[in-house]
């Protein structure tokens, strides 16, 4: 099964809560990985919170065209409980 992002919910400095395709929910905090020409802009937090999910691609981006790979995010995310679902 391929890994997508169903929907992404600010949460703090650099957190994020992101659902699944696969039913999962994880928290993943993107501070440590924000280097680099594309993701610098994204150090600046109104620009962070603008996150979306991408249709198209199925992972959360940016409008300067910052993305990540959903196989990363789930890997360097915390699985949260599933009570906690992310409000539509």
């Amino acid at each position: 099964m391929f890994l997508h992002i169903k929907s992404v919910a600010y949460l703090q400095d650099y957190k994020l809560r992101l659902e699944f395709n696969n039913g999962v929910i994880k928290e993943v905090d993107l501070a440590d990985v924000l280097h680099g020409q594309v993701f610098e802009p994204l150090r600046d937090l109104a620009i962070f919170r603008r996150v979306k999910v991408n249709a198209d691609t199925e992972t959360i981006e940016w409008s300067n065209g910052a993305d990540f790979a959903p196989e990363f995010l789930y890997e360097i995310g915390e699985t949260v409980s599933a009570q906690e679902k992310i409000a539509a």
